[in-house]
């Protein structure tokens, strides 16, 4: 029995969908068949499109709570619905607390937090009105489950979005479903300023246990079954997409029991015989795939923030 999950007839709005994740789930709503709106501060470069159909763009800063408002006014006045909403906007420059003021850090979660409120509620007015209801989907991060220096901010904002997401689930139940997707690290067009060339790209993907990167069509996928009417009792949910998270640091800095994955020699009972002759018997680093994860991890630790403007975060 196959699973088709088909939006024909719905609207989609992706906020900050103009590229990398966000461009991703608009073209997986795309292929979906609904019809897609994105918006951000700036056009995208080239259309986001998918099935023979392209997104339609509509310029929007979402910290500005009256222009949010006007949108999803004009939204409703000009389609009749709005079926779902991605909160994905959002983003941060590296920065240690304290090297900057409180200020700078307020705009973070300003961006990564209260935007995605101001939006929700505002797609909540004509969500509430409509027989079907409607869905809204909060774009997370581990960044928000786990200490994430250099962007302690963000990390902050996105915990506190996951939970914002509960209790709105709780509220706007059983009109509109809200869930979240709690996401890894996702390679997108600015991946080498993360992680630098193919093979800083590559070795960061290697820390993951699934062996590399998620792509946007991955979450985008994620976003339109949590959409869907499959997923019609899902609500209040966190959907964690990060490939099986991070190995605990700890097992690699250990000096024992350091087992090669995927090694058919892994389980032999002379691997910890130092008089075996076997190549990783007591060698903490030796074939083992995962050595140095913690450090690669931390450094590469924020999956999407945009670090191409170092004074304003961007969205994604």
């Amino acid at each position: 029995m196959s699973l088709t999950l088909d939006l024909s007839g719905q609207l989609a709005v992706v906020t900050g969908g103009t590229r990398g994740v966000g461009a991703g789930i608009a073209r997986a709503f795309l292929r979906a068949g609904a019809e897609v709106v994105i918006c951000a501060r700036r056009p995208p470069e080239r259309p986001v499109a998918a099935a023979g159909r392209s997104a339609r763009f509509h310029p929007l800063d979402l910290r500005e709570p009256d222009a949010v408002r006007a949108f999803f006014d004009r939204l409703a006045a000009t389609h009749g619905r709005l079926d779902c909403l991605v909160n994905n906007a959002g983003g941060t420059p590296y920065r240690l607390l304290g090297q900057t003021g409180a200020d700078r850090h307020a705009r973070v979660v300003a961006l990564n937090l209260l935007a995605p409120l101001t939006a929700s509620l505002a797609a909540y007015e004509v969500m509430r009105q409509q027989p079907a209801g409607g869905s809204v989907l909060m774009i997370g991060s581990v960044s928000g489950t786990r200490p994430s220096p250099g962007t302690a901010a963000y990390g902050a904002a996105k915990a506190g979005l996951e939970h914002l997401a509960r209790s709105m689930a709780v509220e706007w139940a059983p009109r509109v479903r809200v869930n979240t997707l709690v996401l890894g690290m996702v390679r997108t067009e600015l991946s080498a300023l993360h992680y630098g060339d193919e093979a800083g790209i590559a070795a960061v993907g290697a820390t993951v246990p699934a062996g590399r990167l998620a792509e946007p069509a991955e979450i985008g996928d994620a976003c339109v079954f949590l959409a869907s009417d499959r997923a019609a009792y899902v609500t209040g949910a966190s959907l964690l997409v990060h490939g099986g998270g991070e190995r605990p640091a700890f097992l690699d800095a250990a000096t024992v029991n350091q087992p090669t994955f995927n090694d058919p020699t892994a389980n032999d009972p002379t691997a910890n015989d130092p008089t075996a002759n076997h190549p990783t018997a007591n060698h903490p680093t030796a074939n083992h795939p995962t050595v140095n994860h913690s450090t690669a991890f931390r450094e590469a630790a924020a999956e999407t923030p945009s670090i191409a403007d170092p004074e304003a975060p961007k969205e994604n």
